[in-house]
């Protein structure tokens, strides 16, 4: 089997064999496949796509380049969760304490944030003392014991992924569904869960900005996840706008605590409360009717919130400063004010992200250190009315100078309009293996 020939194949319109793609990746991750060989089998790809069996014998082959975790020794059915990405993401926090507390096994490993997306890792670290690089051996014990744990991702775990990605990003070739599914997929096989829930973003603050592209990004997944025996399930969730009024760590942190206490923002809890729902579903907790009024019990209860307390603490954290006001707030805050009058019409997410990216709640690149306290607390959203000089937000830093640029930019991410905005659904479909049903 010769490189060269499978470059031909694909850019043909072939259709390679599981043997041909195992072999692609595997000697491309011992270094016998050059780089710009498979840069071209790459842009091959882009132009003539895969089929629905070679996006999911791929994805297999890169699950299986490096380290796969195996969880069956935790009782139970796992389910794991991943969000393509968005700005004031803090889902997985809470979704996670109200499934474990209904006795659905979490083993979460999450990454960190790199430019306007939020790091899931990140926003823990923000809590004093967390342990997140926990090892193997206490991943295990804290999801037998705790029922959850969230940790950083396996430096093994699917490296052809990464090397794969890294081509990808400086050859024109990452917006193609089926090489992106396939890199979300291999970490999500090789991390080992039984069940897979996705969190599929569409918007203007999210990586597919149309609901088809979306939605091809969804079903081709799910189909990966079935094809590997996987129980998939995706939702496909609104991202045209920050979800909840908090962007950051400490302050997004500090909004996961409010919800779980009950007193979260409408569409943060509208929201944790369907990916629960079907977190459970897929873990055999019942009906989809029976799992959407047990998470609302359990978020209701206070168990959610305990579950929560429980696993920072077991990870090492100080739960306790989470309800201290100090742990949210910044050296410097400032008013945001509304430069006119009327209805926000729209806001474009992913500029609200790069606002607090200005101000330090994120990375321009892998080596930059964070401001754990600097974000943006968002008091108005789409679809409110404001008056000309109204406060509408704060941005806050340990950094005074970076607040005047970060106003000025999340302002610009803000359109104003005579007219309220037609209300946009929080939910926009839901993907299973029989099929699509479509909110919109």
């Amino acid at each position: 089997m010769h490189m060269n020939e499978l470059i031909l194949k694909k850019r043909n319109g072939g259709v390679h064999n599981e043997a041909e793609l195992t072999y692609l990746v595997n000697e491309f991750v011992k270094g016998t496949i050059p780089d710009y060989q498979m840069s071209a089998w790459l842009m091959a790809v882009y132009f003539r796509g895969l089929t629905a069996e070679e996006t999911a014998q791929l994805t297999l082959a890169m699950a299986q380049s490096g380290e796969q975790i195996d969880l069956s020794s935790i009782p139970g059915i796992t389910v794991d969760k991943h969000s393509t990405g968005g700005v004031g993401d803090k889902t997985t926090f809470i979704l996670a304490s109200i499934v474990a507390a209904c006795g659905v096994p979490v083993a979460k490993m999450s990454g960190r944030g790199l430019g306007h997306t939020g790091g899931t890792i990140d926003k823990l670290e923000s809590i004093p003392n967390v342990k997140v690089a926990l090892t193997k051996e206490e991943f295990f014990h804290l999801v037998r014991t705790v029922g959850v744990a969230v940790t950083g991702q396996s430096g093994n775990l699917a490296p052809a992924d990464k090397l794969l990605y890294a081509l990808r990003d400086v050859t024109g070739t990452v917006d193609s569904i089926p090489l992106i599914a396939s890199s979300v997929m291999s970490k999500k096989l090789a991390a080992g869960s039984e069940a897979i829930l996705l969190d599929v973003k569409v918007g203007s603050g999210a990586f597919m900005k149309t609901y088809e592209e979306a939605l091809a990004l969804a079903e081709t997944m799910v189909a990966i996840g079935t094809h590997n025996h996987r129980k998939t399930v995706a939702l496909i969730t609104d991202m045209d706008r920050p979800l909840g009024q908090a962007i950051g760590n400490a302050t997004e942190m500090a909004e996961v605590v409010a919800t779980l206490q009950g007193q979260g923002p409408e569409d943060l809890v509208k929201e944790s409360l369907a990916l629960a729902a079907n977190m459970l579903y897929l873990g055999g907790k019942g009906s989809f009717e029976t799992c959407q009024a047990l998470v609302q019990e359990t978020l209701a209860s206070g168990a959610a919130w305990a579950k929560f307390c429980e696993m920072v603490t077991a990870q090492g954290g100080e739960a306790s400063v989470l309800t201290n006001p100090r742990f949210k707030e910044a050296t410097y805050k400032d008013a945001v004010l509304a430069p006119v009058s009327g209805y926000i019409t729209h806001m474009d997410a992913e500029t609200c992200g790069r606002a607090a990216l200005i101000l330090g709640a994120g990375r321009y690149t892998k080596t930059d250190t964070l401001d754990y306290k600097a974000g943006i607390w968002m008091l108005k959203k789409t679809g409110d009315y404001v008056s000309a000089g109204e406060t509408i937000g704060y941005v806050q830093s340990n950094t005074q100078e970076t607040l005047a640029e970060a106003k000025a930019r999340y302002i610009s991410a803000l359109t104003f309009g005579a007219q309220a905005p037609v209300e946009q659904p929080l939910v926009w479909a839901r993907v299973t293996a029989e099929g699509t049903e479509s909110y919109i």
